[in-house]
């Protein structure tokens, strides 16, 4: 080499690999990294030999080639062994398929063994789960924009809970079921939506909007033999459009206060109804008690006519005495006056015509 040292061999700085100034150093004074040479670490050559000396004590036969390939094939059956076992969680079931056709009974939850790779299984969540419709109100997406039947744009945001009642249906029937649910569940709903005035969405008739699009929905994919049942249909939030919100919200109010100004009416109403029925079936109960009592008295006066009618027709003078005898006792008995008779010694009654004018007097005044 052009750099080779002519004395010793060495470097061009003086080291040579065994000669020059003897000491076996490099050309900066230290030696090469030799294995085992002191406390420097072994090359990754000398580690390589050490495992290969190792792999070859562990396999049987020595250091023939038999033993690599019994420990290859070993090695592979453990791995296809690993990939033919697999396990159902409780809340899933298991689709086994052979070469695309899936076979007739699902796996249950637990251990199970296929032949991979000409077999494969597919899990399928059986439990409740959601589907999410719609964007909430105030984001940018219009998702969930429909038309009502009374010309109205309504935001509608709804879930939908299934859950899979054929997972052999739903994994090889549909192409994608989840995207499916999705489309058909938002397609039942503008149905419905654009059958019905606006207010049955906001506030009025929810539920029975919600079960009409359960009802499409679950014939559909009926129709589709998805495997999927519909549980409920809840709608989480119903508004206008972001653009028409501020005069919606005013519109609502108007028609709150309207609500409030009519109830108030219908209470102001009722109290004075209240009262003037009141009142009127105590002038009907007090008219028939005066109709009743006019009556009787009426009755009774007849009644005692008659019978001194028919004391009168027996005893026609002794009656006029009796009568006129009654009412001087009646007219007499209040008089103050008395006239005494002085040959008799008796007293009689005096009939005050002036007395009987004051008491007449003051009773109309009072």
């Amino acid at each position: 080499m052009p750099w080779s040292n002519q004395n010793g061999g060495g470097g061009p700085w003086g080291g040579g690999g065994g000669g020059g100034n003897g000491n076996g150093k490099g050309p900066w004074g230290s030696g090469p990294n030799r294995p085992g040479n002191g406390n420097n670490p072994p090359e990754l050559d000398e580690i390589i030999r050490r495992s290969q000396d190792r792999l070859k004590r562990m396999i049987p036969g020595g250091s023939g080639g038999g033993g690599l390939v019994l420990l290859g094939l070993a090695v592979v059956a453990a791995l296809w062994l690993f990939q033919c076992v697999y396990t159902v969680q409780p809340d899933a079931r298991g689709v086994v398929s052979r070469f695309g056709v899936p076979a007739k009974d699902v796996a249950m939850p637990g251990l199970h063994f296929h032949f991979w790779p000409f077999e494969r299984v597919e899990m399928v969540k059986v439990t409740e789960q959601q589907a999410n419709i719609g964007a909430k109100s105030g984001s940018n997406s219009d998702a969930g924009l429909m038309l009502s039947g009374d010309q109205n744009i309504v935001n509608v945001q709804f879930s939908v809970l299934y859950a899979v009642t054929d997972p052999r249906a739903y994994l090889f029937n549909v192409e994608d079921p989840r995207d499916t649910l999705q489309q058909v569940s938002e397609s039942a709903m503008r149905e419905v939506v654009g059958s019905r005035p606006v207010q049955d969405i906001y506030r009025d008739n929810r539920q029975a909007v919600a079960e009409d699009v359960k009802n499409i929905i679950q014939a559909t994919l009926d129709s589709y033999k998805a495997g999927i049942s519909i549980r409920t249909v809840a709608i989480e939030d119903a508004a206008p459009p972001r653009e028409v919100a501020d005069a919606f919200d005013e519109v609502q109010r108007a028609e709150q206060d309207e609500d409030r100004y009519v109830e108030e009416a219908n209470k102001y109403a009722n109290q004075k109804l209240g009262r003037a029925r009141g009142e009127a079936s105590q002038i009907r109960e007090e008219a028939a008690a005066y109709k009743d009592r006019v009556v009787k008295e009426a009755e009774g006066e007849a009644a005692r006519f008659n019978s001194v009618y028919a004391e009168y027709a027996k005893a026609p003078d002794v009656t006029r005495e009796r009568m006129y005898l009654e009412t001087m006792e009646n007219l007499m008995k209040s008089s103050r006056k008395i006239i005494m008779d002085g040959q008799s010694g008796q007293s009689v009654p005096y009939l005050s015509l002036n007395e009987l004018m004051n008491k007449g007097a003051k009773g109309e005044t009072k």
